[in-house]
């Protein structure tokens, strides 16, 4: 079967803190890893209250410490909030104290408003149109190059880490098969344009000395519960929580219990609608049977879960649903780190 991997946005819940939704992603990191998943992500979002993965370097330091096997990374650090060497000196320490273990997900999209985007970066240029020379620059730090002219960081040439592409359009989709860089499409946020990105990177792939032929991973909303009915009232809070961002009311996510009561008008369930449309809800077989449609539609090397619940104890359910009915091979406790934190 095709490959699974888990983004973790360090949800914050309603009646929960940050201090909690990091714990719980460490936690799901130890489960994730004994499961079988391949990978873990975390993404950089800022000032959003339902997100805590605001510093994902800092963040992947300590996943990577709580896991033994698992590759652990980012999906990923928007460059253009970032100096690329910066970046590069970050993912370079990474890599040189957990070798062959951390990836580098690359985005060229603020992760936040434009105010807050302003204020991370300290000017009113907000980077994207030199995205493509920034990706060419970090790499360049972390690869032998003769003559080269900027500074060599320290750790920097020699501890490059997997390096990839994200994109939500056909602009990354296409730089990445330019660079010869594997490339992850956002399908959990933006599904209407799966196919003509998929169709971009592949067309315009050219081999690199870090890739051979391209290598597509999607990135898929699911939630699985062991009934239908009861996976679609989970999926409740990220109902709500659409609204709440589309409305202009941000916060921590909510429970079902607050989306069930609710008040949804014509359009704000319209938007609901829409927006779960294309996120796998329901129960074991529903789950596979949808991940199974998506793969035959876009042929990818990989799949990644991003799951979202009020609650951790559903959170890691849905996982551990997924992982058994995709038949991923758990890791026995000999060759991992235990699977239990205190969540506080």
């Amino acid at each position: 079967m095709i490959p699974l991997s888990v983004l973790d946005l360090a949800t914050v819940a309603t009646g929960s803190t940050p201090a909690r939704a990091l714990s719980e992603t460490t936690a799901m990191a130890r489960e994730a890893e004994r499961l079988g998943y391949r990978r873990l992500w975390v993404a950089e979002h800022h000032a959003m209250a339902a997100v805590a993965s605001s510093a994902p370097a800092v963040l992947i330091a300590h996943l990577a410490a709580a896991t033994s096997s698992m590759r652990i990374g980012a999906g990923g650090v928007m460059l253009p909030n970032h100096a690329p060497m910066v970046i590069a000196e970050q993912f370079a320490t990474l890599e040189a104290l957990n070798p062959g273990r951390i990836d580098l997900g690359l985005g060229r999209a603020p992760g936040t408003d434009h105010v807050t985007a302003s204020a991370l970066r300290r000017a009113a240029d907000l980077g994207a149109t030199r995205f493509p020379d920034d990706v060419v620059e970090l790499i360049g730090y972390l690869v032998p190059r003769e003559g080269a002219a900027h500074p060599s960081p320290t750790p920097g040439v020699g501890y490059l880490p997997e390096v990839w592409l994200l994109g939500s359009s056909t602009f990354s989709a296409q730089l990445a098969g330019m660079l010869g860089l594997p490339f992850s499409f956002a399908y959990h946020f933006a599904p209407a344009l799966v196919d003509q990105a998929l169709d971009a990177y592949r067309s315009n792939f050219s081999p690199s000395f870090l890739l051979g032929e391209p290598r597509v991973m999607v990135a898929v909303t699911v939630l699985c519960a062991p009934s239908d009915d009861e996976a679609r009232w989970l999926a409740g809070s990220s109902a709500l929580n659409v609204v709440q961002r589309a409305t202009g009311r941000p916060g921590p996510l909510p429970s079902p219990e607050e989306a069930a009561s609710y008040p949804y008008s014509a359009s704000e369930q319209t938007l609901v609608d829409d927006a779960l449309a294309t996120h796998i809800i329901g129960d074991p077989r529903t789950v596979a049977e949808g991940l199974e449609a998506l793969s035959r539609r876009t042929q990818p090397d990989e799949l990644m879960i991003s799951t979202r619940t009020h609650s951790y104890d559903t959170r890691v359910r849905s996982f551990s649903l997924v992982a058994a009915q995709w038949g991923l091979a758990p890791v026995t406790p000999d060759d991992t780190t235990p699977s239990t934190t205190s969540i506080v």
